[in-house]
C-alpha cells in the first residue's frame, strides 16, 4: 500500500504517544534520570518534538552532533499531543489554508504550536516520498508538555548508537529489527485538515550525516 504523503506515524499505546528529542547531556541525562525535564529546561522557548525515530537520527546524526549527544524518547499523553495538533498552525504560508499572508502570520504568532512536514527518512537517512511530522511547542504548549503531558523519559542514546553500528558494519537487517514499531497514529477524521497543504517537489537526496 502507498503511504499517504501526510500521515503521523509513531510508537503509541491506547493512552500515550512517544516522541523524540536530543539534548546536551547536561539536560538529557537529568531528564531521563528523573523522568521529567529539569528546571534548567527553558519552558519559555520553542521546542520541537518528533514522532519519527529515524527523522530524529537524521537531525542529531545518531546522537553525535554537538549538544545533541543524549537522545530521549519522551512518552506523552495522547490527549496532550492531540491538543497541540488542534491548536497548531502550519509553519509556512499555504494559499489553500490561509486567506492571506497577514492572517497566517497572525495565527502563527498566536498559536502555541506549529507544524512542519519534512521528508521522512529511510534506514540510511535518505529522504522518502512522504512526510514526517515535526511539532513545535511554545508558550502554553511547551509548559504543558514539560509539566503535564510527559509520562516518562527514556535515554535511547545507546539504541541510536547500536542501530548505527549495525549499519556501519553492513548489517541493515540487524539495524532494522531494533527500530521502534511506529505505525499510523489514529487522528480523528479532519483533525489535520488545517495542517496539510500542497508542497513543492522533494529536493534531490542529500548525503546522510554520519553514514
Amino acid at each position: 500500500m502507498t503511504t499517504p504523503r501526510y500521515e503521523i506515524r509513531a510508537l503509541h499505546t491506547a493512552t500515550t504517544v512517544t516522541v523524540y528529542q536530543a539534548y546536551a547531556p547536561a539536560i538529557g541525562l537529568p531528564a531521563a534520570r528523573e523522568g521529567r525535564f529539569p528546571a534548567t529546561w527553558k519552558r519559555d522557548r520553542m521546542t520541537w518534538i518528533k514522532p519519527s525515530f529515524l527523522w530524529m537520527m537524521y537531525r542529531c546524526g545518531w546522537g553525535t552532533k554537538e549538544n545533541q549527544e543524549t537522545v530521549l524518547a519522551v512518552e506523552i499523553t495522547r490527549e496532550g499531543f492531540e491538543w497541540a495538533l488542534a491548536h497548531a498552525c502550519l509553519s509556512h504560508y499555504a494559499s489553500g489554508l490561509h486567506p492571506d499572508h497577514a492572517t497566517w502570520r497572525r495565527r502563527l504568532r498566536e498559536a502555541p504550536a506549529r507544524v512542519q512536514w519534512d521528508p521522512e527518512r529511510d534506514l540510511h537517512l535518505k529522504p522518502l516520498p512522504h512526510r514526517s511530522l515535526q511539532l513545535g511547542l511554545t508558550g502554553e504548549a511547551a509548559r504543558r508538555y514539560a509539566d503535564e503531558w510527559t509520562v516518562s523519559i527514556t535515554d535511547v542514546t545507546g539504541l541510536a548508537h547500536t542501530v548505527h553500528g549495525h549499519l556501519r558494519a553492513g548489517d541493515p537487517d540487524a539495524a532494522r529489527r531494533l527500530l521502534p514499531a511506529e505505525r499510523p497514529y489514529p487522528v480523528p477524521d479532519g483533525a489535520l485538515r488545517h495542517l496539510r497543504a500542497e508542497l513543492p517537489p522533494f529536493p534531490a537526496p542529500a548525503a546522510a550525516p554520519g553514514a
